[in-house]
């Protein structure tokens, strides 16, 4: 294998929107869509947690032939059960790693995240990208030494943006 695997973002959030998952963007791929210079070779998403959301979320992971990352030969079955009893799920896939969360350290909750969030154009599509003061917040959680750093970069393109009057 490669030192960096297989990753397509843009693939895997195709999906998610062609299939109508209720998700926002959280993580290093979140901070370079507002201008962080971060390479990441995984995507981060928060998402709702009702069935029907669950449902399609399931339907994405079967196409994406997703598996528990770093586990081989577990069984897995990405359904809806299974979906809404973990917090936290990393994932590896056919299109790079997913890690799936319903209450990110730090974040206010799905539904704050999601009434915050900014649209970014990715694709021909929009996602929804968790905003950066709440991405400040969830990196600040996390604390480890890729986050401080990612912290600093997004205090300076928030004073950046502020300055710009955006």
């Amino acid at each position: 294998m490669a030192d960096w695997p297989h990753f397509e973002p843009q693939r895997i959030l195709r999906l998610l929107t062609a299939r109508g998952v209720d998700f926002v963007m959280i993580g290093g791929y979140a901070a370079v869509l507002h201008g962080s210079p971060r390479v990441t070779r995984d995507l981060d998403i928060c998402h709702a947690t009702d069935p029907e959301n669950l449902l399609a979320i399931a339907k994405v992971l079967d196409e994406l032939n997703a598996r528990p990352a770093g586990v081989e030969e577990v069984p897995f079955m990405a359904d809806e059960r299974t979906l809404s009893q973990v917090e936290l799920l990393t994932l590896d896939t056919d299109a790079g790693r997913l890690d799936l969360m319903t209450a990110p350290a730090g974040s206010r909750g799905y539904d704050r995240l999601r009434a915050n969030a900014a649209r970014y154009e990715v694709g021909g599509f929009l996602v929804k990208v968790a905003e950066i003061d709440d991405l400040l917040a969830m990196k600040a959680a996390a604390g480890r030494p890729k986050d401080l750093a990612d912290i600093a970069e997004l205090e300076a393109i928030a004073r950046v943006r502020a300055r710009a009057g955006r």
